[in-house]
């Protein structure tokens, strides 16, 4: 029984060799994250009109496993650089905004402790980094 099929038929890249493979799962995790985070921020943003918990329950939830998805964006994309850049990291401005979109969820956290609306207007105010993102990738 194949778990993804997608990566034993697929060719691989003349030029990454079986390196190209981590793209089937580095690209979905990137845009599981991404869509987790839009979805977090249109929770908080009900929150804030509507006040009810439930909201921010969802928001609370779903930023643990986006962070989750963060970190193995993060990870999957070190071990496609390596062997084509020659290092994990390099400081270009997708894996950097790629970093402060993973520090959105500590912040959030932080800032959770003082009051529940701040912290649901810094996770839409995070929503800039998303357009950053999406624009540093074209």
């Amino acid at each position: 029984m194949a778990i993804c099929p997608s990566i034993w038929v697929a060719l691989f890249d003349f030029q990454q060799g079986e390196n190209s493979y981590i793209i089937y799962v580095h690209v979905p995790a990137t845009r599981m994250s991404l869509l987790i985070y839009i979805t977090m921020a249109i929770s908080n943003v009900l929150f804030l009109l509507t006040k009810h918990p439930l909201f921010q329950l969802f928001s609370e939830t779903s930023a643990k496993i986006r962070a989750l998805f963060t970190l193995f964006t993060l990870i999957t994309g070190g071990f496609w650089g390596k062997p084509m850049w020659g290092t994990f990291w390099v400081w270009d401005a997708r894996l950097t905004s790629i970093l402060i979109f993973l520090f959105i969820y500590p912040g959030a956290l932080c800032s959770q402790e003082f009051s529940t609306d701040i912290t649901s207007i810094f996770i839409c105010v995070g929503l800039i980094n998303i357009l950053i993102i999406k624009f540093s990738i074209n």
